[in-house]
């Protein structure tokens, strides 16, 4: 993913359309590519040639209007963050936006603070939205798989269990004696149904909520730690790297420098 990401605004009025990206590019300088399109058409022909992170478009144009405009480039595969700006108050143009994901909605004359506030907001979606995808990327396969498996009423138990407690430590013990059965027996039965042991299931279930802590939060590593049940940072990191092959500051950087926008 291009660090140097793309703004896009679309306006059939040409004075309209300059003056939103003249605003843009001197506030950007140069952290963002900010460029302008008259209509639909000329929409669809960008997004085939690079990305679109930032849309900023009018509703009502010529031939298609801005909200079948959001649609067609869903239906190509392209989700940028989108911004609605319009010459009207228009109520039911708003639901229909809103039901399209777009994040704000600009009445014509634009302020230029208040469109700068809603482009600053638009970026903060992005970023989260990218943070959430980058967090479905690493997920464990073996979690997954797990979490994923058909299983006796015990083994579901003992899932579901772990899972509500990953902030706090426990054993095989305290999870059996909590269900009243056997520690050997419940330890046996579980390898049976899942192909890991309860000790890999619990630190596999523990590092994949750490991860998705490192790329959702701002929380420092000590925390990341303690949220997810281990006493000691160190002890942590030691985990972490021995089964990512990276501490979690190393994780963080490498995974969130892909989404900065």
């Amino acid at each position: 993913m291009s660090l140097f990401q793309t703004i896009l605004i679309v306006d059939d009025e040409p004075r309209t359309r300059e003056g939103l990206r003249r605003t843009l590019d001197i506030w950007a300088v140069g952290r963002y590519e900010v460029i302008a399109a008259a209509n639909a058409d000329e929409v669809l022909k960008i997004t085939r040639q690079k990305p679109i992170h930032l849309l900023i478009t009018d509703i009502r144009m010529p031939g298609m209007t801005g909200l079948e405009m959001i649609k067609q480039l869903r239906h190509f595969g392209s989700q940028p963050v989108t911004i609605i700006i319009s010459a009207y108050s228009e109520f039911q143009y708003a639901q229909e936006a809103i039901t399209l994901g777009v994040v704000n909605y600009l009445l014509k004359p634009i302020d230029r603070e208040e469109l700068l506030q809603a482009v600053e907001g638009a970026i903060g979606v992005w970023k989260e939205r990218q943070k959430a995808e980058t967090a479905k990327k690493v997920i464990d396969q073996h979690v997954l798989e797990a979490e994923e498996g058909v299983y006796s009423p015990l083994v579901k138990q003992v899932i579901q269990f772990i899972h509500e407690h990953l902030h706090q430590p426990f054993s095989l013990r305290e999870v059996s004696e909590h269900l009243h059965v056997n520690a050997s027996y419940l330890s046996t039965l579980f390898k049976e149904e899942t192909n890991l042991t309860f000790s890999e299931y619990v630190t596999r279930s523990r590092l994949q909520k750490a991860k998705s802590l490192l790329l959702t939060t701002n929380l420092t590593i000590v925390e990341v730690a303690e949220q997810v049940g281990y006493q000691t940072g160190k002890y942590f990191v030691r985990l972490f790297k021995e089964f990512e092959g990276m501490t979690p500051s190393q994780f963080r950087k490498e995974y969130l420098k892909k989404v900065d926008f």
